[in-house]
């Protein structure tokens, strides 16, 4: 009988890895809570405007500063209660989420592309191409993170577009010293020096060989980083350098609500709850993709 080819082998091979990868998942309980509070949040975000038809800009100051439902004065026309605008809090929340959940995803994906492409560049061919790389990388970790992102949106604009730019471009050294660090071990190894033995060009070593087996520490950190993305989105809102107005984000929420907490502190604690489980579901599922994904912790017993 003749045996698959190694396509199908190979096919198999992943579809099993990621099989365990599952399971090992499952085992965890604070995966399994911050997986299913993760995608409680995204499917809010994605489905609300079919059940709750609410615009998020419509203003009604004869019902501004309204309390949530369950306090003296409070409806189940507005959940959560108004702004000073009388806007719809609730609404608010859950398309702010839209916003940093997406500035979130695409900021680490730009990030991503550009950090593993330096960090395999670096790691693997090493020499001037390493030093350069990695004294690029050393003027970016010196400027403060904060600092240079605040310029440059002051110099570009407020838009979404360029802060998505900003934030994964200012996010990339992270990935590229992971890569590097991983590649260096890999590049040693018997199968790519057997590789190379044969002749095989380095563009295929790097995205046969390399590239796979540093794929897990890549996810793990995305996931954590998407967490970080949505913070700093939020502290420029909060400062008013994030995403441009009218677009509610948690942020502006923050920003706007501060001056009424005294009285109306619904306006601070719900945006600040809503960020909190984010990263809190995030970070919980982060922390199981990192035991499911290291051999050396799938059978620690929990």
């Amino acid at each position: 009988m003749r045996a698959p080819p190694e396509r199908f082998r190979n096919l198999r091979a992943a579809l099993r890895l990621w099989g365990e990868t599952l399971r090992a998942l499952g085992r965890s309980p604070g995966a399994v809570i911050g997986g299913v509070l993760f995608g409680l949040i995204i499917a809010a975000s994605l489905f609300f405007p079919w059940v709750y038809t609410i615009d998020p800009l419509a203003q009604d100051l004869l019902a501004r500063l309204a309390p949530p439902f369950w306090q003296e004065g409070g409806s189940l026309a507005h959940p959560l209660g108004t702004d000073n605008l009388g806007r719809d809090v609730l609404v608010r929340i859950l398309y702010g989420s839209r916003v940093s959940l997406m500035v979130g995803f695409a900021s680490v994906l730009v990030a991503c592309g550009a950090g593993i492409a330096l960090g395999l560049v670096s790691g693997y061919y090493g020499g001037r191409a390493d030093s350069l790389i990695m004294r690029l990388a050393d003027v970016f970790m010196a400027y403060p993170f904060m600092l240079l992102t605040i310029s440059v949106i002051a110099v570009l604009g407020n838009s979404i577009f360029n802060l998505i730019l900003v934030l994964g471009l200012s996010d990339w050294v992270t990935y590229a010293r992971t890569i590097r660090g991983s590649v260096l071990s890999i590049k040693e190894k018997e199968f790519v020096l057997a590789a190379k033995s044969a002749g095989t060009c380095h563009h295929t070593i790097l995205m046969r060989h390399v590239f796979p087996n540093v794929l897990s520490p890549i996810l793990v950190l995305g996931t954590v980083r998407v967490a970080n993305i949505i913070i700093w989105e939020s502290g420029l809102s909060f400062l008013g350098m994030g995403v441009p107005p009218p677009m509610p984000t948690w942020g502006r929420m923050l920003a706007e609500g501060r001056v009424y907490i005294m009285d109306s502190w619904w306006l601070v604690t719900l945006p600040g709850l809503a960020i909190m489980l984010t990263i809190l579901s995030i970070n919980l599922l982060g922390d199981g993709l990192r035991d499911a994904l290291d051999p050396r912790l799938r059978n620690i017993p929990r």
